[in-house]
């Protein structure tokens, strides 16, 4: 079926035209969340009123077109229902990332002198209240828990839609459709700043409306689909496909409780599909060879005759169009004996995963393909509404991230940077117009990333054009590729490449400690800690081992000479990734300053004497 309805122009033409098509409807629901250890759906004329009696709260409370009104919240039904009353309004919505620290959400709701703010519960209302003074514009709290005492110019979210609906019983007209035009700007989301302060992108009603357009034609759904929501609605990835695509579609959209409760979620929601990011297919796989060793050894020489079963059917299909009789049909006594029992534990009814916020590995998007669950790793940025590229159902490409999608043209600069136009590139950033300047010419917006195209028109990111690292010996290395390489270990975690202005490169590495302990536990190592157990002589011999099989597949000047092990993961709590889980390589390279130095110090000895 997919989009109900193809002539919307702005997101509340959106919402209407959706609650029009399913008024008193009593079997479809666009959201479910679980109550009491159950999954219970929120009915579609229930949301619809909701949104009317909020919006007319908000009007109350002084809130017009154009103002800007912040969310601090985590996934929940009061996210959905506070975006559609905002933008119902014709006023700008302003997504909080739930983990920002109040000197953070001080520095946003200033800059977009934000006059109300909508908070989860008392932990997020804390934050607001240290900060309150600081903020002249703010005049309105809303909180969606309930409220347990009276705080001046603070109400909860309920007190709020009961205030709008007496409002409308005694005003019917009150809410008579405020003028939203398509260039209007519906949001500003500030990126998540992995150098500097973060920057407000504009988005308008048009930017955001055409990439869904463009994106249903893509990834056919409908009301039979499902998905499973954990990515923070305040990045453009979750809000733009994991919210507005399924909705404008009638699908469903299951709240996961929290990251680590997504696998129970699945086998309870049962997805279609799945807007992720690599890091969940990086546990996913552990938790299938975790579960594979454990078996006895007539099960694992059939999973592992399955995989290669899986790897040799893709194979075909990738080069000849079609498989051979024979592969064929062991593929489908694999498909009853392993793929289908995998299929189950992520509910059963997947159709799509799809990746993106950060570089899907490729050997992990072969490793879920030869298992027959595919993954659809996509591009695009917050500027770009924000997808840009994704794979085609049809035929997948790991390695790339798909041709682009429609009405968006793609070109590669002269030095490698991959370019966009269309309709979906963002309005500019908040207050800086230099910031703008610098990054759409001509109509054009340039992203930052270095790429390639492929002669089917499918895009590979190879780097960030900011991350390129220039050696002393002036040699430009991409360090993504190493990393990845890296990274295909199951010892490892994370890891960042270093060689900045240095003579050689040298890994900082995170090890997955979980196999790292296997790994101790067989060669009889006693440690009472992981520093301990990182600085072990077995387990540095282990890297060593693992950096020389990565070494012969590198380049003279792309070796990795030395690596670093450290034992404090790289996390958004301590300021070391973004909340769309990228690194922020600086703040890390800081931190480990003087152990890196005394790395090369080392190295330079060694160098400097043969």
């Amino acid at each position: 079926m997919g989009l109900i309805n193809s002539d919307f122009q702005t997101l509340p033409e959106l919402f209407s035209s959706v609650f029009a098509h399913y008024r008193g409807e009593e079997s479809k629901f666009p959201i479910a969340r679980k109550v009491n250890g159950f999954y219970e759906p929120i009915l579609y004329h229930t949301l619809a009123e909701d949104v009317h009696h909020f919006s007319a709260f908000l009007k109350q409370n002084g809130i017009v077109s154009k103002d800007r009104v912040a969310i601090l919240s985590e996934n929940r039904p009061g996210w959905y229902l506070s975006d559609m009353a905002i933008l119902n309004l014709g006023a700008i919505n302003v997504p909080l990332y739930p983990s920002l620290p109040p000197n953070q959400i001080e520095y946003i709701l200033n800059n977009c002198s934000a006059k109300a703010i909508v908070v989860s519960n008392m932990l997020q209302l804390g934050k607001i209240i240290s900060i309150w003074q600081n903020l002249p514009e703010l005049c309105l709290v809303v909180v969606m828990n309930h409220l347990e005492e009276s705080v001046e110019d603070v109400i909860d979210l309920n007190q709020a839609k009961e205030e709008g609906k007496k409002t409308l019983e005694e005003k019917p007209w009150f809410l008579e459709a405020a003028p939203v035009e398509p260039d209007d700007v519906a949001t500003i989301i500030y990126t998540s700043g992995t150098t500097g302060l973060p920057k407000g992108v504009m988005l308008t009603h048009r930017n955001i409306c055409e990439n869904v357009k463009s994106s249903s034609s893509i990834i056919c759904l409908d009301e039979s689909d499902r998905g499973l929501s954990f990515l923070p609605l305040s990045h453009a990835y979750e809000r733009t496909g994991g919210y507005y695509l399924l909705f404008s579609c009638g699908a469903s959209i299951y709240l996961a409780e929290s990251v680590e409760t997504i696998s129970l979620n699945m086998t309870e929601a049962r997805p279609t599909i799945m807007f992720t990011v690599p890091r969940l297919f990086d546990r996913i796989k552990m938790s299938i060879l975790k579960q594979i060793a454990a078996e006895s050894s007539l099960k694992k020489k059939i999973f592992n005759w399955a995989l290669s079963t899986g790897e040799k059917y893709h194979r075909e299909i990738n080069s000849k169009g079609k498989s051979s009789t024979i592969v064929t049909l062991q593929h489908s006594i694999a498909e009853k004996l392993v793929y289908h029992k995998i299929k189950t534990k992520l509910g059963g009814r997947l159709r799509y995963f799809v990746s993106g916020g950060a570089a899907l590995p490729q050997k992990i998007g072969e490793f879920f393909q030869a298992l027959d669950i595919n993954i659809l790793e996509g591009f695009g940025l917050t500027e770009t509404s924000p997808i840009t590229n994704v794979n085609r159902p049809e035929k997948i490409k790991y390695g790339t991230v798909g041709p682009t999608v429609d009405n968006v043209q793609l070109r590669i600069a002269e030095d490698g940077e991959i370019l966009f136009k269309g309709p979906n590139v963002m309005k500019g950033y908040w207050k800086d117009e230099e910031a703008t300047r610098q990054v759409i010419k001509d109509g054009w917006f340039y992203t930052g990333d270095i790429g390639e195209v492929d002669k089917d028109g499918y895009l590979k990111i190879t780097d960030r054009k900011k991350h390129i690292i220039v050696t002393s010996g002036g040699k430009n290395i991409a360090p993504m590729p190493i990393e990845n390489l890296i990274t295909d270990s199951p010892y490892v975690d994370q890891v960042i490449i270093i060689g900045e202005k240095r003579p050689f490169l040298i890994a900082l590495i995170v090890p997955e400690f979980g196999k790292i302990k296997e790994f101790a536990a067989a060669e009889g190592i006693q440690v009472t800690s992981n520093k301990e157990l990182i600085q072990h002589k077995s387990v540095q011999q282990l890297f060593e081992k693992l950096m020389r099989t990565v070494s012969r597949q590198l380049a003279t000047h792309e070796k990795v000479r030395k690596f670093l092990l450290v034992d404090d993961a790289f996390t958004i709590e301590n300021g070391h990734m973004t909340p769309t889980l990228k690194l922020k390589r600086k703040d890390i390279i800081n931190k480990y300053a003087a152990e890196i130095d005394k790395v090369y110090n080392t190295l330079n000895m060694v160098y400097n004497t043969e």
